[in-house]
């Protein structure tokens, strides 16, 4: 069988393993030019060319490199739509909503963006200002989002650990915010509640606030996607909760897989941009570990194949990820430790802690087994050498776009 593995795949053989697969419907591709311009012309929503004013400054707040949404062409397609309206290019400024990740370069902007490129800056939490409290805590946006007059999006809505799904509010107040509101949504005692959980919206306190927060940011109007192994499925384009609404239900329909059995380990394939670090690559081990289904017998393990080119990652987040999981001495006593509080960006050790209390994690194929051993997991050559022989295997070809139910 072949796994994702970077911008290609890998060969892997379990010959003396009982094996399953989960590989979910996919749903059908779309051509994704064509299906914004048609969420555009009908969305959910009044429609861009009518909140639009010919004197109007815009920001557009995009997704990073961490997302695999095809930014270059909803840009082109907001910008066509915004030149309709009377609103000329150099009236518009193009945020990449980094949240705590790193910047983007030079050269990943122009592949992204492309001819628009030049539009773009990197967020800066640092440059951000208050735009009122949810839940008591105070909301800060990036400076060029709060003093624009209309606010537009695009968005990935896909299956998130703790927002359900992500996209609409999210790109623009966890993506272009301040750390206040990565401090509380992503705190133990957020994560702690019964709705947060992946792929649940409805009575889910992360999306609430992310959803409130997005709107005292002052998001007037998204296009988002979604997302499954055989590309974008769909495309929707208005009020930011009926889009994220709208695109969650054509995901569950193309990446739900009913799982009954329990299983000694789960291969879960990855693939570029998220296994380009072990921050990203481990969302594949905690959907596993602690989404809707475990598959998992007791002692079970989780097996990743997973380039990290660049460790752990580059990000404050994920330093602060690197630094609390390198520095622990069990995943028990990191677990415990962290359920006091720690900074924005390190809840994902803290959810890699409690998935490690129950299960092992093996990440194979690496540039960073160092990093990997570092980190309370195993590093192993080869998914082969992860796995013995045996086992009964759930291979989960797209661990991140797979809904075990």
């Amino acid at each position: 069988m072949q796994l994702p593995f970077g911008a290609r795949a890998i060969d892997v053989e379990l010959l003396d393993c009982a094996v399953t697969v989960a590989e979910p419907a996919g749903g059908e591709p779309i051509d994704v030019r064509s299906a914004a311009k048609a969420a555009l012309d009908d969305p959910a929503a009044p429609a861009l060319d009518e909140l639009a004013e010919p004197d109007d400054t815009v920001a557009i707040v995009v997704t990073d490199v961490t997302r695999a949404t095809p930014d270059g062409e909803l840009v082109d397609l907001l910008l066509s739509t915004l030149q309709s309206a009377g609103v000329s290019r150099d009236q518009v400024t193009v945020v990449v909503g980094l949240g705590l990740h790193r910047p983007m370069t030079d050269a990943e902007l122009e592949t992204m963006l492309g001819e628009h490129a030049n539009l773009a800056i990197n967020h800066d939490p640092a440059e951000t200002v208050g735009v009122g409290e949810v839940d008591g805590v105070t909301i800060e946006c990036n400076r060029r989002v709060t003093e624009a007059d209309l606010v537009l999006a695009t968005g990935m809505v896909e299956p998130h650990q703790y927002a359900g799904f992500s996209g609409g509010g999210k790109t623009v107040a966890i993506g272009a915010g301040g750390e206040s509101l990565i401090r509380y949504t992503h705190g133990p005692e957020m994560l702690s509640r019964p709705g947060v959980r992946l792929g649940r919206i409805e009575d889910n306190p992360f999306r609430a606030a992310v959803d409130a927060a997005g709107e005292l940011c002052g998001l007037d109007f998204c296009v988002n996607v979604t997302h499954g192994p055989a590309g974008i499925l769909d495309v929707a384009a208005g009020k930011p909760r009926a889009v994220v609404r709208g695109l969650a239900d054509s995901a569950r329909d193309a990446l739900s897989v009913e799982v009954e059995d329990e299983y000694d380990a789960v291969l879960a394939g990855v693939g570029a941009p998220k296994d380009a670090n072990l921050y990203q690559t481990t969302r594949a081990a905690t959907y596993v570990a602690l989404g809707a289904k475990t598959p998992l017998r007791a002692g079970g393990r989780i097996v990743i194949p997973a380039a990290l080119s660049e460790g752990a990652g580059e990000g404050t987040g994920e330093r602060r990820f690197y630094k609390w999981l390198s520095e622990a001495e069990s995943a028990e006593e990191l677990y415990e430790r962290m359920r006091s509080g720690y900074e924005p960006g390190a809840q994902r050790a803290f959810v890699v802690a409690r998935a490690l209390r129950e299960h092992d994690v093996y990440i194979t194929n690496s540039e960073a087994s160092e990093v990997v051993d570092d980190c309370l997991m195993h590093a192993r050559d080869r998914v082969e050498d992860a796995i013995e022989p045996g086992s009964d295997v759930l291979v989960v070809p797209d661990g991140l776009n797979t809904l075990l139910v």
